[in-house]
């Protein structure tokens, strides 16, 4: 799936220079639960940037498939990232003047699907996280869990390969918490990939592989066997 080899990556903050990802080695196999935990500026959301193919590092190389990332042209890499990729966010990224149905349509309505096909996968997705009863309300007349579910349910529209998830519970009560988490468990159990970014252990006790990133270092990688 994922081959990471030597990847560097700084930043210049006040003129000083930050290394957010430091000679960063990395595996990621298909249909694996990986989470990224760390504290705060060790390098964790650089490093999804980098696999979501949004940041070209300084250094290294990214293989998605075997096929160089950040060798692709531009449009080739904005066509994976609509077709294979999909994201979630911590703070939901909906569009508020879109009801739900509209929102999880909007992935499809850039991928070239017919507006019929649109709403009856849209229709089919909301149900599936449980928000059939809400297709028509906006983001402001839903609760936050609710929001992310819709948020969800946009990131299923076009079937991605992986779901890079960037603190996804992070603005989450802990009951919605764990109905969060367990929608993306259950997204991992069709096949999929999930690489997530977390602060919170109960988060990462879902995957089935923890990397702690210190200073832009890979620290530690705990590994969990499926129950």
């Amino acid at each position: 799936m994922y081959q990471l080899n030597q990847i560097t990556q700084t930043y210049n903050c006040r003129g000083k220079i930050v290394t957010a990802l430091d000679s960063v080695d990395l595996t990621i196999q298909n249909n694996e639960f990986l989470a990224i935990v760390g504290p705060s500026g060790s390098g964790k959301t650089t490093l999804l940037s980098v696999l979501g193919g949004m940041l070209q590092p300084e250094q290294g190389e990214v293989l998605f498939d075997g096929v160089s990332l950040y060798d692709m042209p531009l449009d080739s890499r904005a066509q994976l990232r609509g077709t294979k990729i999909g994201f979630v966010f911590q703070t939901f990224n909906l569009v508020p003047w879109l009801t739900a149905l509209e929102n999880v349509q909007i992935p499809m309505m850039l991928g070239g699907f017919s507006s019929k096909q649109q709403v009856a996968r849209a229709s089919e997705l909301l149900e599936r996280v449980g928000l059939h009863d809400r297709v028509d309300h906006h983001p402001g007349e839903l609760s936050q869990g609710q929001q992310q579910r819709v948020a969800l349910a946009r990131t299923l529209a076009n079937d991605p390969q992986v779901i890079l998830a960037d603190e996804p519970t992070g603005n989450l009560d802990q009951e919605t918490r764990s109905q969060v988490m367990e929608y993306l468990a259950e997204f991992h159990r069709d096949g999929r990939t999930i690489i997530l970014v977390t602060h919170d252990a109960d988060t990462a006790a879902f995957a089935n592989r923890t990397l702690r990133l210190v200073q832009g270092v890979p620290h530690s990688i705990e590994t969990r066997h499926a129950a």
